[in-house]
């Protein structure tokens, strides 16, 4: 499945653009402007589902260095200190992961 099967590709390409230069990455503000945080619960976890690039039920950090690549081939990796402030603000748990529910619980709060 597509992440253009949930989120319009005008969107995404807008969040893309607004953190093109290097740690300029929000997580909060990319969700907000790809419009993930209008979604519903289910909408989110198929995202997840999309992140979640070895089926684990986690995002670890090697797949959030190549978070933006999944939106669009085009982009860039994030940079060792974006990846790391996205997991500390969404690993609640602090196991060094963002399960499918803390990924919802940062997305639609």
């Amino acid at each position: 499945m597509a992440l253009s099967s949930v989120l319009s590709a005008d969107a995404i390409d807008s969040a893309i653009k607004d953190c093109q230069a290097p740690d300029s990455f929000c997580a909060k503000k990319f969700f907000q402007i790809c419009g993930l945080t209008k979604k519903s619960p289910q909408d989110v976890k198929k995202v997840f589902g999309i992140l979640d690039n070895d089926a684990s039920g986690f995002i670890e950090e090697e797949e959030l260095k190549f978070f933006l690549q999944r939106f669009s081939s085009g982009a860039r990796v994030l940079t060792d200190k974006e990846t790391k402030a996205f997991l500390s603000a969404a690993d609640d748990d602090s196991d060094g992961r963002i399960g499918a529910e803390e990924f919802q619980a940062m997305v639609l709060s």
